[in-house]
């Protein structure tokens, strides 16, 4: 019965332990299905499924069913023209990262978005390049082909030009990429994204972008620089730029710098006047650069490289064994990205994603890219940012983004052939500004989370440093010993009571508590599995002050040597207790010492005619440590499952408590977790069920009960017994703090009045009648 008025309630119940709980609350017995039942249900197949999976294959359905024409075509065209533009210049870029010929650039911001557009859930990803994957997939190309020396022992390589040989890389990784996305999809793994936190994702690509920021000064100051792969590749470059800095291009230095201040310029006035369509800085000065660049022939006079001819061999098996590890990686880091990037958008805009879906969309996408000589597509942040703040409502806007593309390569893609390489690599270091500037996470993490900057700073330092393969797997390494360490070594504590309430908190944390004498609350805040029950059992012992097997051991010590000294004469028992004769002496010497096989047993009083007061003063200068408590309770409101070796190790240490006069209960333990213990036969003659209660409360009003004498002179909670109850009954009152005044006081006297409740009873039920 709940009375409330002016933000306070009071709660009259029975004290429940579980047993009593259950028998006044029965549960529903549900019937769960077996592996047999999921399996027939998986085969089987009728119209509704079939109209189900057709609609979560081809999302587009159910997005084209709710179009509005009227509304969404015309934000839909502007962001794709907008988007396709950037869409040409980010394809042209983002291929000299990944080591090959501009143009291929342009299939890859083509081909994976057309087929995103019928199979991909989100409605504002713009599928194409992405400066890190580009990156990693050059990584493989330089390793398989180097600048340097011959290329890897590939059969059809044999004939090939250079740049032919490391499209055909390029394009075998990528497809089988595209082949494990699939694969991920279709085997519904798509939470493999959950071992990729934020902060990981992060480190990663601020060190990826230093190393895009290292691999585009070759293009800025036109030097030819081979590229190199493996760990510390990015000081094998700069030590290679600086000895040749001295060789530096001038008008492509100048035409760098140029282009990175006016497109820096540009974009701050975007962001800070919120236009509605952003000045398309990028494309301005790339048509600026390719008229310049033709008009003073900067190729043939300054020796500039320009991207050449844009023009159009299948994936080959040989390559893709020698990639099959990096394919991987890239599998999953590309699709990490994108997803993170869909989830802003699809909560922003209130719309469900799928990333099993989107695993298959990926993984289809890069298999029909590869096919058609595109690399690794994922998502550009900054493209979907265009495409989204352009008034892009779905993937219509890809589509007509692909259309720009389209025409790139088949019409007007000739115009861009005296385009200088050191404009393009402006442009990416132009872009590599919001990824640079997750370093300021570094001062945020420091005074947020120690283990988060951690994971940050190893995995930002490793990925410089080792290269992007190696740097991600010891970031997810790191990242995973964390998460080991949260959970073996938590953060346990003693709980006690917020006077006036039936709230518990870390003792350490106010100053209005009460510790009820001789009773600890320990809470554990994890699950409890092998690796951490050992330490939990130190905790439990740390926090009570006492070792239960020890005092058990000294206790049956003492009540070896109290039996050999009574049959010898040297003591004798009483009513009173145990004297030590006047006669014998008392012998200090205890025979069989070495024999402790039954010290860890129960303490046996069967054969003497009183049991051992162990809190008095015992004779014959025999002593046993003391136990300070009554009670001990433990919080299991925050374990969330248990394993049998831990259950183990549980029962014994609960059995230790129990045998040395500790009264152990187990409150807000999950119902599965008890169901377990059924299972595993954790309940004996020693621990039973009546040992758990629903909440912390509950017990310490039970406890209150069978000890009277802990809330003597306390402001905390007490037991009252109503003379309308039955005496077997107790009923469960929240006391008030001592500063509550004395008008409230008597409201809440009068309200625990029997006639008063009925009243109020009476006046809620005519309200919830005049409701309904």
């Amino acid at each position: 019965m709940i009375a409330v008025m002016s933000r306070i309630y009071l709660v009259t119940r029975p004290i429940f332990s579980e047993d009593s709980f259950s028998a006044e609350y029965k549960k529903i017995d549900r019937q769960h299905k077996s592996l047999r039942d999921h399996v027939k249900e998986y085969f089987t197949c009728d119209g509704k499924r079939v109209k189900n999976a057709l609609l979560s294959l081809l999302p587009i359905i159910a997005w084209m069913k709710i179009y509005r024409l009227k509304e969404w075509l015309l934000g839909d065209v502007v962001s794709g023209v907008s988007t396709g533009l950037v869409a040409v210049l980010q394809g042209l870029a983002f291929a000299l990262l990944a080591s090959l010929p501009p143009g291929y650039g342009l299939y890859s911001a083509f081909f994976p978005a057309v087929v995103y557009f019928f199979l991909g859930t989100s409605r504002h990803l713009s599928v194409g390049p992405f400066p890190v994957l580009s990156l990693m997939v050059g990584a493989v190309v330089t390793r398989i082909v180097p600048d340097v020396g011959p290329p890897a022992n590939i059969t059809e390589f044999e004939g090939l030009t250079i740049n032919q040989q490391r499209v055909i890389v390029a394009s075998s990784i990528t497809f089988l990429m595209g082949i494990f996305q699939l694969a991920m999809g279709l085997l519904q793994v798509g939470f493999i994204v959950i071992y990729l936190s934020d902060t990981l994702i992060s480190g990663f690509t601020t060190a990826a972008a230093v190393h895009i920021l290292v691999s585009q000064l070759k293009f800025v100051f036109g030097l030819k620089v081979p590229s190199f792969s493996g760990p510390l590749n990015i000081f094998y470059t700069l030590e290679q730029i600086f000895l040749q800095i001295t060789k530096a291009n001038v008008a492509d230095v100048v035409t760098s710098i140029i282009i990175i201040v006016a497109v820096i310029a540009v974009k701050e006035i975007n962001e800070r006047f919120k236009l509605r369509v952003p000045i398309p800085i990028e494309v301005i000065m790339t048509i600026i650069a390719c008229g310049v660049s033709y008009g003073f022939n900067f190729e043939e006079i300054f020796k500039v490289d320009v991207i050449g001819n844009i023009s159009p061999l299948a994936p080959n098996v040989e390559v893709m064994k020698e990639g099959a590890v990096d394919a991987i990686t890239i599998a999953i880091v590309g699709f990490a990205v994108a997803f993170s990037v869909a989830k802003v958008y699809s909560v922003k805009h209130d719309y469900i994603i799928d990333g099993n879906q989107e695993l298959i969309a990926f993984g289809a996408s890069n298999i029909f890219g590869g096919a058609f000589r595109s690399f690794a597509a994922s998502t550009a942040l900054s493209r979907t940012a265009v495409q989204e703040s352009t008034g892009g409502k779905t993937q219509i806007a890809s589509l007509i983004s692909a259309l720009i593309v389209l025409i790139t390569i088949v019409g007007i893609g000739f115009l861009l052939e005296p385009l200088p390489k050191s404009v393009l690599g402006a442009l990416v270091i132009v872009n590599l500004k919001g990824m640079l500037m997750q370093f300021r996470e570094i001062c945020y993490l420091w005074t947020r989370d120690k283990t988060d900057l951690v994971i940050w700073v190893l995995t930002c330092v490793a990925a410089i440093i080792l290269g992007l393969d190696l740097g991600l797997a010891v970031g997810v390494g790191v990242e995973l010993i964390t998460v080991v360490f949260r959970a073996q070594f938590p953060r346990c504590c003693i709980l006690a009571n917020i006077i006036g309430t039936d709230i518990y908190r870390d003792r350490k944390d106010y100053l209005c508590i009460h510790e009820p004498d001789k009773v600890k609350i320990f809470r554990i805040p994890s699950p409890i599995f092998f690796a951490n029950i050992e330490f939990f059992r130190d905790k439990l012992i740390q926090a009570v002050g006492f070792s239960p097997l020890r005092v058990l051991r000294k206790r049956n010590k003492a009540l070896r040597k109290i039996k050999k000294m009574i049959k010898n004469g040297e003591l004798q028992m009483s009513s009173s207790g145990i004297k030590p004769t006047a006669l014998v002496p008392a012998s200090d010497k205890l025979d069989d010492e070495n024999n402790t096989d039954d010290l860890d047993q129960p303490t046996d009083f069967s054969d003497l005619p009183v049991q051992v007061n162990w809190k008095a003063e015992l004779p014959a200068n025999i002593s046993v440590p003391p136990v300070d408590i009554h009670s001990l309770v433990l919080d299991f409101s925050a374990v969330s499952f248990i394993d049998i070796s831990a259950l183990k190790v549980l029962k014994m240490t609960l059995k230790e408590f129990i045998r040395v006069d500790v009264e152990v209960y187990i409150v807000s333990c999950d119902v599965y977790i008890r169901e377990k213990m059924h299972d595993c036969m954790f309940f004996d003659d020693e621990i039973k069920t009546s040992m758990f209660f629903p909440t912390l409360h509950d017990v310490m009003l039970h406890i209150l009960t069978k000890h009277p004498d802990c809330s003597q002179d306390s402001q905390w909670a007490k037991v009252e017994h109503s003379p309308t109850l039955s005496e077997d009954t107790a009923a469960r009152h929240i006391a008030f703090p001592h500063f509550v005044n004395k008008q409230f006081a008597e409201i809440a006297s009068q309200m625990l009045d029997r006639e008063y409740m009925n009243h109020v009873l009476k006046d809620l039920v005519s309200l919830v009648q005049l409701q309904f």
